[in-house]
Formats: structure tokens, C-alpha cells, sequence
């Protein structure tokens, strides 16, 4: 596995996408956080605190599902896109004063959480956009505590397969970086610390009348981060050409069907496990770990 997967990510580029505010969810996140949400059925124990990553891309439908599903728990919203997105996320996820839930709810803090701070930590659709994703999975691992559990969803290799081939005919740059495998997922989930991952994908077929609405959503969707991509804008000609090739190309055999594209969707789940010491001549552990290492010891001694 390479230390740098995805490998051809802009950092300029894909934080200014990640900054940009979005009207509302993308239809298809949201669309991927029901399908999450349906995975919680496998969990046994019920967080009392989790963290939701990055709602406003994500998806704030997501996100009440997901605290549908566990309303007496506390919920940390880490929104990292900038002021104006965590003031836009307070915004949105605020409870009316006459509202239930402001009494009978978990509490809900607003920004990253402290280390070892929640049980769970949810991130719909994030983990392909992000430049060193290396990185964010161990900030998912030092939020979790001992025994917390990360639930994630990103973009496989497979997605957008007809436009990239489209784009090699007419001889153009990629049209969007590279997606990463799931099995790679994997392999930077256990380099960052979890353990026990499970790793599993399908794909959506999502179709379109025209190419301009087909175009509109994929602007909804994200952008082209790879460092191969056009270096400066399109003119109209081109944007011309691309939507002919479009209605030519992804509507099938005959021409007159919807057009199609491929979305392969990976789903992820991990668990933080009790650390282990390394035997050295001398060893540092943190606090928080030798607490976790301990309480764990008196468990398995009952």
C-alpha cells in the first residue's frame, strides 16, 4: 500500500472544494447515509456519545437518521469546512425552544471532539475528497475511546467508469482523481490503529434526461481534484463538444435512453482497540491509554 494513496489529489484544490458551502446535501449522500444508517442494525451496543463528520456534505438527513436511532445519546458535530459552515451547521441542526428534544435528547457540542471523546464517529462521503486521508482516519481514531467504533462511506475506483472513458476517446485529462480501492481502505484503517475492519461496496446506476442536468450533478457531487486535470477553464466550444458526446456516447445502443453512470460505493467499518505497549527498553504511554489498558485488564479478570 502506498503511504500517499489517493495519489493524484490537488491539496489546494480539494481544500478550496471543501470549503465551498453547499446549498444542500447532494441527493446521492443522502441516499448513501440511509443505506449506512441501515448497517447500525449490526451494532449491539448503542453509543452514548458519537460524532457526525462534515454534515453539510455529508448530509443533515443522514444525520437524523442517525439520532433517530440514538436519541439519548450525546452527538459531537465536527463540521472542519470552515466558520461559516460550522455557524450554517448550528444553523440547521438547532432545536426550536418548544421543541421535545431539547429536553428528553443527548446533548449535541459542536466541534471536534475531545480525544477519546465519543463512541462512534459517522462520516458519509468524506474520505475521498480529503487530500491526506492517512491523516483524517487516525483524527477518526484519537476521537474515538477504547472500544468506540468508526461507521464511513466514500467513492470506489469504479465510480464514474463511462465518463473516464469517454474522456480517454476524445484523448482528454482524467475527469476526476483517482478513486481509492476498499481494500487499501482497509490496509490505512489497521496503519492507523483500528482493528477488525470490514470493508464492503456496491454500485448505483443514477440516470439522467439530459446532459445538462447529468452535468448539474456532478457539480453537486464534488470536483475534479486530479493534478493531471485542464489547467486553466473550458470555453464554451468545448463544453459544446463534451455535452454532444455525452448525449452520444452514455445513452446506450440505441440512442435514445437515459444517460448512465456508475457510482461504486464503499461502505467501512472499524473498531479502536485496547492499546497494546511495545516492549522497549524504555516505552511512553499515554494516560488515556494505560486507563484503557487497565479498566480493560479488570474486565477480563471477572
Amino acid at each position: 500500500m502506498s503511504e500517499h494513496l489517493p495519489p493524484t489529489i490537488d491539496p489546494t484544490a480539494a481544500r478550496r472544494w471543501h470549503a465551498l458551502l453547499p446549498q444542500q446535501s447532494p441527493w446521492l449522500h443522502e441516499e448513501v447515509a440511509r443505506r449506512m444508517n441501515e448497517r447500525l442494525a449490526w451494532i449491539v451496543k448503542a453509543p452514548g456519545s458519537w460524532c457526525d463528520w462534515d454534515p453539510l456534505h455529508g448530509g443533515l438527513e443522514g444525520h437524523a437518521l442517525v439520532a433517530a436511532q440514538f436519541p439519548q445519546a450525546d452527538v459531537h458535530v465536527a463540521e472542519t469546512s470552515s466558520a461559516r459552515g460550522q455557524a450554517q451547521v448550528r444553523t440547521q441542526l438547532a432545536r426550536p425552544w418548544w421543541s421535545p428534544g431539547r429536553w428528553t435528547a443527548g446533548a449535541t457540542r459542536f466541534g471536534i471532539p475531545p480525544e477519546g471523546g465519543v463512541q462512534m464517529l459517522w462520516a458519509n462521503m468524506a474520505l475521498h475528497m480529503a487530500p491526506e486521508p492517512q491523516a483524517l482516519i487516525g483524527q477518526w481514531h484519537r476521537a474515538l475511546a477504547v472500544d468506540g467504533y468508526l461507521m464511513f462511506s466514500c467513492f470506489g475506483p469504479d465510480t464514474l467508469r463511462e465518463l473516464a472513458q469517454l474522456y480517454a476517446r476524445a484523448g482528454w485529462p482524467a475527469p476526476a482523481h483517482a478513486f481509492t480501492d476498499m481494500h487499501d481502505w482497509g490496509d490505512m484503517l489497521v496503519h492507523a490503529g483500528f482493528a477488525d475492519p470490514v470493508m464492503d461496496m456496491e454500485r448505483i446506476t443514477l440516470t439522467f434526461p439530459t446532459p445538462a442536468r447529468l452535468l448539474a450533478e456532478l457539480r453537486g457531487l464534488g470536483r475534479n481534484l486530479s493534478v493531471t486535470r485542464f489547467p486553466a477553464l473550458r470555453g464554451r466550444g468545448w463544453h459544446a463538444e463534451l455535452e454532444r458526446r455525452l448525449a452520444a456516447e452514455l445513452a446506450g445502443p440505441g440512442g435514445d435512453a437515459p444517460l448512465a453512470l456508475t457510482f461504486e460505493i464503499v461502505y467501512g467499518h472499524a473498531v479502536k482497540p485496547t492499546p497494546r505497549v511495545r516492549v522497549q527498553g524504555h516505552s511512553a504511554v499515554p494516560l488515556a491509554d494505560m486507563r484503557a489498558m487497565l479498566h480493560a485488564g479488570r474486565e477480563r479478570a471477572r
